[in-house]
């Protein structure tokens, strides 16, 4: 992971820059174009940098363009949450652009291409062209309507758009080679009946657009400049290209390919994250233990995190796995420059400081964050009983173990030396409370006698504190590669730990104010980011990040 630390070279600024230098090119276009049939994850993320990114560096223009070819799957929930995902994320569009845009267009382009003999309709049935296509090693055979007339063709397209033909009769298909090597080639459907509402276009048309189809002439007809997208389209260019020849663009976008981004511990497949929905594994879309943008956005991941993250991946072709570890640690990077600090006790146990004066109250003042002394104190209250971590005191503890137990003297936050001196149990024996004396000579944490203590632990006051639920959070899965086929499904190596519901913690006052999406750092705890379900006098906070990393 050490060479993911700084930023690597990227190889599309290497191409354009040459091309730029030759005259190939003169400006700089790109776009973004996802299908609205899902939310955004992480790995949309690399490519949203990877293209406004990219027209930044260069001056140009970056559009944002739904792919909306395929209704049955759409809908305009995904193309709203879509634009803020991007918006959330940092970045502005020039345009917006849907493929549904150009369907009159797109359909003229059906035309020429069955005009010249390049395009033809097709009786065979999904399964049918599939066997007919061959195999990687096989090459494919012609359809039995490959060879119908020019008019026939053109009627029967006709007859297609008004809507004559049930779903899956008949499908328009580009004619190219049946025994190309690349499969891609052997006639590729580039219409098909769907007698299904549009999003946009409503009960317009009965005939939709592939995406191979739509895709390339969507990006010539907005005179894109450099298509960018993941490797798995790299067997497609030769299609995309021929599209855009064979319509008569003089001057094609380039199509130049990346390598996806692959998190380990993760699952980013589309098609696995609506079946974890599905089968009830998350809690829906923005469940903060999804890779979903939504979800690390409720979880308190900041937008700034994830585009360090993706510059420190870097772009390439070469095939890789990113621990998610640097993802993490882009989010702690962050957090720990911008975060307030404040003192909570997720498993409290109640002190009693038996030699505090009876009904007095102090105020002392807590520095909101160390090393941003500009950003001001907060002031903590402070009186005879407090709450601590249960796992702050021992009754018989091991060896350097720094905090409370018989006898020990700890520091507390910004507040006094503190000795234990007794304790109370219930009848299973688990310690109740907790008896101490306190220093009034520390007020402040430090001693004048110039005594030192190795603990130090944070604490609230019982009689000035807030209650709230708090949500840790770790990760889904715990198998580096969950579709691993070894592990017979992802669903068996789900992180039973991936959530634990803490009720009843205590917060310093200080917080009760907090608003859903802000973080905090909750000391010697970690990063807590204010949930989207808190109301009123009943907070809900979920952990972003420990501290540190702890994941084995």
């Amino acid at each position: 992971m050490e060479e993911l630390t700084t930023p690597n070279s990227n190889f599309i600024h290497d191409i354009i820059d040459e091309e730029l230098k030759s005259g190939v090119n003169t400006r700089v276009q790109t776009r973004f174009p996802p299908e609205p049939n899902a939310y955004l994850h992480i790995g949309h993320a690399k490519a949203i940098c990877i293209d406004f990114e990219t027209a930044q560096k260069y001056g140009g223009v970056c559009n944002l363009r739904f792919d909306d070819t395929n209704p049955a799957k759409e809908d305009i929930e995904f193309v709203d949450a879509i634009q803020e995902d991007i918006r959330w994320l940092g970045f502005r569009w020039q345009n917006l652009y849907y493929a549904s845009d150009y369907f009159d267009y797109l359909h003229e382009c059906a035309i020429k291409l069955i005009k010249k003999g390049k395009a033809y309709v097709c009786d065979l049935s999904a399964d049918e062209i599939r066997e007919y296509r061959g195999t990687l090693t096989q090459p494919g055979r012609n359809s039995p309507y490959r060879e119908r007339s020019i008019e026939e063709n053109l009627d029967l397209f006709a007859r297609m758009t008004a809507g004559e033909f049930p779903d899956g009769a008949k499908v328009l298909r580009a004619k190219i080679d049946m025994a190309s090597p690349n499969i891609n080639f052997r006639d590729p459907v580039i219409y098909r009946i769907a007698h299904i509402s549009h999003h946009q276009t409503g009960d317009k048309w009965c005939v939709y657009p592939m995406y191979d189809f739509a895709h390339p002439l969507s990006d010539a007809k907005e005179n894109v400049t450099y298509s960018l997208c993941s490797l798995e389209f790299e067997n497609n260019r030769p299609l995309y290209n021929w599209f855009v020849n064979e319509i008569g663009y003089d001057e094609p976008p380039r199509q130049i390919e990346f390598a996806r981004l692959n998190l380990n511990y993760c699952v980013t497949s589309k098609r696995k994250l609506i079946e974890i929905i599905n089968k009830g594994l998350v809690n829906g879309w923005d469940d903060p233990r999804m890779i979903t943008l939504r979800g690390l956005r409720r979880r308190g991941y900041p937008p700034e995190a994830i585009r360090d993250f993706i510059k420190k991946v870097g772009v390439s072709k070469a095939y890789s796995v990113v621990d998610y570890g640097l993802l993490e640690a882009c989010v702690r990077d962050r957090l720990n420059a911008t975060s307030p600090r404040a003192m909570a006790v997720l498993d409290p146990l109640k002190v009693i400081i038996d030699n505090y004066p009876e009904g007095k109250v102090e105020e002392l003042e807590v520095e909101i964050h160390p090393e941003h002394p500009e950003m001001g104190t907060t002031r903590v209250s402070f009186s005879r009983e407090i709450y601590i971590e249960k796992g702050d005191f021992m009754v018989d503890p091991p060896k350097k173990y720094f905090r409370l137990f018989p006898g020990n003297e700890v520091r507390l936050k910004g507040a006094y030396f503190v000795r234990a001196t007794s304790y109370e149990t219930d009848e299973n024996g688990e310690v109740t409370c907790l008896h101490c004396t306190y220093d009034e000579t520390t007020r402040g944490g430090n001693a004048p006698d110039g005594r030192k203590v190795k603990g130090t632990i944070h604490w609230v006051d019982a009689h000035d504190c807030i209650s709230a639920r708090v949500n840790l959070y770790d990760r889904l899965f715990n198998a580096e590669d969950p579709s691993d086929e070894a592990h017979g499904g992802y669903e068996n190596v789900i992180n039973p730990g991936s959530l634990r519901v803490l009720e009843g913690c205590l917060l310093d006052k200080s917080l009760a104010d907090a608003k859903p999406g802000e973080v905090f750092q909750f000391m010697r705890h970690g990063y807590f980011c204010v949930d989207s379900d808190s109301t009123e006098g009943s907070l809900v906070f979920n952990r972003t990040v420990e501290l540190n990393s702890s994941w084995k």
